[in-house]
């Protein structure tokens, strides 16, 4: 197996370490969406006392949120400064998230069919064998356990609004934080799951609105999406 890490995307994220708990950095993208995130996680299914992990955690946004929510909480990720910057985050916590700098799929020959609860959200398109991910978060779900993801959809509405229009014209997030051939159909995510006995339980687009200048969800799944699959 290739070692699944792109080292440029890696660097990307490890530059904006410093900037990851900034609300108005380059990152504020992420605390802007986040609440909209852990409350659609809450209205899919239970969170309290669950077992959770989250692949691709940075610098810990979503991890230390679920970490309110349950004392069971991992955040893994391949930038260590940025797993640095979540662990003296966490410090005040009751419950600080258990931080590693490993691989999914290294982590799920540790920790066969342990997790409640797994959530990999913006990660699989700055991954080169997005499956790879896919397979490892499978076998380290309990039977009945449950997937959440979220990435970009591959279509030209996509690079218009994600690429040109956030990156570009409105300057939402840093130039180059995506590639539009590393987009994700949902078609071609949700056949990828098959084989895993992942099946498809919900699926939420995430847009925003130019003139409130706010998020919210939404049924357009062809720019961003949020898709919840359940083991078994």
């Amino acid at each position: 197996m290739t070692d699944n890490v792109n080292p440029v995307e890696v660097d990307k994220f490890t530059q904006l370490a410093d900037e990851w708990w900034n609300i108005n950095g380059p990152l504020y993208t992420l605390h802007a969406i986040n609440p909209l995130r852990v409350q659609w996680l809450l209205d899919q299914t239970e969170l309290k006392d669950k077992a959770i992990l989250d692949i691709g955690c940075g610098g810990g946004i979503l991890t230390e949120s679920l970490s309110q929510l349950s004392a069971k909480v991992t955040g893994i990720d391949q930038a260590a400064d940025c797993l640095e910057v979540a662990k003296n985050h966490a410090k005040a916590l009751t419950h600080p998230p258990e931080y590693l700098c490993i691989r999914a799929e290294d982590l799920a020959e540790q920790r066969l069919e342990q997790y409640d609860v797994i959530t990999c959200l913006e990660c699989l398109e700055h991954v080169p064998q997005p499956q790879s991910i896919l397979a490892a978060a499978s076998k380290m779900l309990k039977p009945g356990g449950h997937l959440f993801l979220s990435t970009l959809n591959r279509t030209p509405k996509a690079f218009v609004q994600a690429i040109v229009g956030a990156e570009y014209i409105l300057k939402m997030i840093p130039r180059g934080t995506h590639h539009y051939r590393d987009f994700i159909k949902p078609s071609e995510l949700v056949n990828w799951c098959s084989p895993l006995q992942l099946s498809l339980l919900s699926m939420k687009g995430l847009t925003y609105n130019l003139g409130s200048k706010q998020f919210y969800l939404c049924d357009d799944v062809s720019v961003n999406y949020l898709m919840h699959l359940r083991k078994g």
